[in-house]
């Protein structure tokens, strides 16, 4: 071998050499952030590795909250230290942001590495919401226009909707209604006031919904998030398979949207309890009828975030639960809460006592929180619905409920899911005649203005019906 060779294989060497301290180095640094040795991070265990994510969109596993103060840029540093990703921070909520851990690790234990990290109120599981009504219905035919009688709107199946004007139709009790017509006296709802549907999104092409439905003003900024990108919102918010576009392909939605504020008096299908409103779909149920904590979430969020733009959102419409308590989803409630918005919850339907077995949303202890038992058109408590004479706050009609469906259908439903948008519509029929009136003066006169039924004693906190009469001082 020649001198040459020899200083060539010695320089390769050194090179090698550097190479492999370099990499050495490397992991170390990556083990050191990984079980917490460096400033902001974890003591806890490190979770057990997975295979790696490929997919970088998937799911969030968790939900975090740190203590005030804390930047988002240190909340990012310390997920990238963990091997995770901040899929979005909530910007109503200070300090909350979801986590995806790219390892692929329990989603248990991600949640308690960051339980154990000093700076942080809360940490868990991003859990899974669905739809749970009793019975989806049966589809109702569509007819003619009738004449009605004086005072009654000429929706063709309006003499089948009890829940506005029970007068016995289908072995019902006269009056077990909500008084509607006597409403509809003073007003018929308003253009102002929009209503958010928080669900399967809505159908926004539907014949006796498309009048009503919200859609963005020229003067109000495309929606825009940090993390989740800018949408073209005009529709609303859409979060199972396309950010812009809301539009139902369940049906759910839909049903809950026609209650609250299908177009009345037009000769086609229903009358809303609003027949003039506006409806903004928040889609975050897919087509089976699951979402996430984190979609629930990122929902509200939006509709807090439009409400900080002008929009006029008085009411937020929820027909659905689980028995998993989220602080998270608590916490923006409370946001939306406190910028005026009225959370309406569905009390569920697994004829259960609230009080016992708590049921979520509808049983957050929130000043801007209504829960809702289903009445059948008898004035008894359904047999399905949830009861609880500290926790549920209000009955309304439930079950054989008419209401729009998909493509320009209508169809007939049972369950609190239906019987939470009579009182999200009655809310906004009450903020069409005061359109200054608090929230907390909203609820109030929700709560207040009632028809006790001796059945509702020791079930229902109010011990009462819905009433939009009463309600709207007529």
């Amino acid at each position: 071998m020649n001198r040459n060779n020899i200083w060539i294989h010695i320089g390769l060497a050194v090179v090698l050499v550097t190479i492999a301290a370099v990499v050495g180095q490397i992991d170390r640094w990556r083990s050191a952030l990984r079980t917490g040795t460096i400033e902001h991070r974890s003591t806890a265990p490190v979770r057990p590795a997975r295979v790696e994510k490929t997919d970088p969109t998937a799911e969030a596993e968790v939900y975090v909250r740190f203590r005030p103060g804390t930047s988002l840029d240190t909340i990012k540093s310390l997920a990238f230290s963990n091997h995770d990703r901040v899929v979005d921070n909530i910007e109503s909520v200070k300090g909350l942001v979801f986590i995806d851990d790219l390892d692929n690790a329990d989603p248990e234990s991600v949640a308690e590495q960051y339980r154990k990290i000093d700076g942080v109120e809360y940490a868990d599981v991003n859990g899974i919401i669905k739809l749970d009504d009793p019975t989806s219905g049966e589809n109702v035919e569509r007819v003619e226009p009738n004449q009605f009688e004086l005072g009654q709107p000429n929706d063709p199946l309006f003499p089948e909707q009890w829940a506005l004007n029970n007068v016995g139709q289908n072995g019902g009790k006269a009056q077990a209604d909500i008084g509607a017509l006597k409403a509809w006296l003073k007003t018929q709802g308003s253009k102002d006031v929009v209503v958010a549907v928080l669900d399967t999104g809505v159908d926004y092409t539907h014949v006796d919904l498309r009048s009503n439905m919200w859609l963005r003003p020229d003067n109000v900024p495309a929606y825009y998030d940090d993390e989740l990108g800018e949408m073209d919102d005009l529709h609303g918010f859409g979060i199972d398979s396309n950010l812009s576009d809301p539009m139902d392909d369940n049906g759910h939605g839909t049903h809950c949207a026609g209650v609250i504020g299908a177009e009345g008096n037009n000769g086609e299908g229903i009358a809303g309890i609003n027949w003039k409103a506006r409806i903004m779909p928040l889609k975050f149920l897919g087509r089976g009828g699951y979402g996430s904590t984190k979609n629930a979430i990122e929902a509200i969020n939006y509709a807090i975030d439009r409400k900080k733009h002008g929009v006029n959102v008085r009411v937020i419409s929820a027909s659905w639960g689980s028995t998993q308590k989220s602080k998270a989803l608590e916490d923006v409630i409370r946001a939306a809460g406190d910028e005026g918005i009225l959370f309406v919850a569905a009390a569920g339907n697994n004829g259960t006592d609230n009080d016992k077995r708590p049921h979520y949303p509808s049983n957050y202890d929130l000043p801007s929180v209504i829960s809702v038992a289903a009445l059948d058109r008898n004035d008894q408590l359904a047999s399905f619905s949830n009861f609880g004479p500290k926790t549920v706050h209000i009955a309304a009609p439930g079950k054989d409920i008419d209401s729009t469906w998909l493509n320009d259908q209508y169809r007939s439903a049972s369950g609190t899911s239906m019987a939470t948008p009579q009182v999200a519509g009655v809310a906004a029929l009450i903020v069409a005649s005061n359109p200054r009136i608090s929230m907390a003066k909203l609820r109030e006169k929700l709560l207040g203005c009632i028809d006790k039924i001796d059945s509702l004693n020791g079930k229902i906190a109010s011990g009462g019906r819905l009433n939009a009469a009463k309600a709207i001082g007529n």
